[in-house]
């Protein structure tokens, strides 16, 4: 099974109420060593997100540049520099994901838009916990052992139930190597992609090869009748 934003994300989350203040914002991100913060409303649901980006634009309008002002008119920005609180400050709608989404659709997400973390919420919104892109890289801290022992039994067992030789599976810093001899090679695309999905994979190394094959001398003859006769002397070719 793949692992779920729920077997990596934080549990214990501080996060703001609407009416939190410019300062006790940037207090807090630094006593707790953040850069955003969750905003949630009177039933704890996620309404926004206030980031050190939000933050940015009270010190970048201080100095009252007209230049500068003229250049950002009619940016969120420059509404957010005269902003002091966290309803004013925070970016709406939030990007939230679910606890039951995969880890690798939080990624994705991340990816995407740019982010570092993402509120998690239920159903109705209710702040659950937050992903960080540290969360999302615990999956490659699994064991070799582990990981190894996951692939053959999930999928070489399943994609190979009757190969020409035993197939080999070792794992070592989160690169799978398989090696072994196989009887459908057409199959060893999948199995090289089926590995590759495993959480904590970090690449792999697919050595797998077809059965070793006879030379094919002559197909029209059967076995026993593939002799050269020279010279009275039967030789087998």
């Amino acid at each position: 099974m793949p692992y779920l934003v729920s077997d990596v994300m934080t549990r214990t989350v501080v996060a703001l109420r609407e009416g939190a203040a410019f300062k006790d914002i940037a207090r807090t991100m630094r006593r707790r060593k953040v850069s955003a913060l969750p905003v949630l409303d009177s039933g704890n649901r996620v309404i926004g997100v206030v980031s050190e980006v939000d933050l940015l634009p009270k010190e970048m309008f201080r100095d009252g540049d007209p230049d500068l002002y003229a250049r950002w008119r009619g940016r969120a920005d420059l509404a957010k520099a005269d902003a002091v609180l966290a309803e004013d400050l925070m970016t709406a709608p939030p990007v939230t994901v679910h606890a039951e989404d995969t880890a690798a659709r939080a990624a994705l997400i991340m990816a995407r838009r740019h982010l570092k973390r993402l509120p998690v919420v239920d159903g109705e919104g209710v702040l659950q916990g937050i992903v960080s892109r540290t969360d999302l890289l615990k999956v490659f801290l699994r064991d070799d052992a582990d990981i190894a022992e996951e692939v053959r039994r999930d999928v070489v067992a399943h994609v190979f139930t009757a190969p020409a030789e035993p197939i080999r599976v070792e794992a070592h810093d989160g690169v799978v190597t398989l090696t072994g001899r196989v009887r459908d090679t057409s199959l060893v695309p999948l199995v090289t992609r089926l590995v590759r999905a495993v959480e904590g994979v970090v690449d792999v190394d697919c050595a797998l090869t077809g059965p070793p094959r006879r030379p094919d001398l002559d197909p029209d003859l059967p076995d026993d009748a593939r002799t050269e006769w020279a010279g009275g002397a039967g030789t087998v070719v």
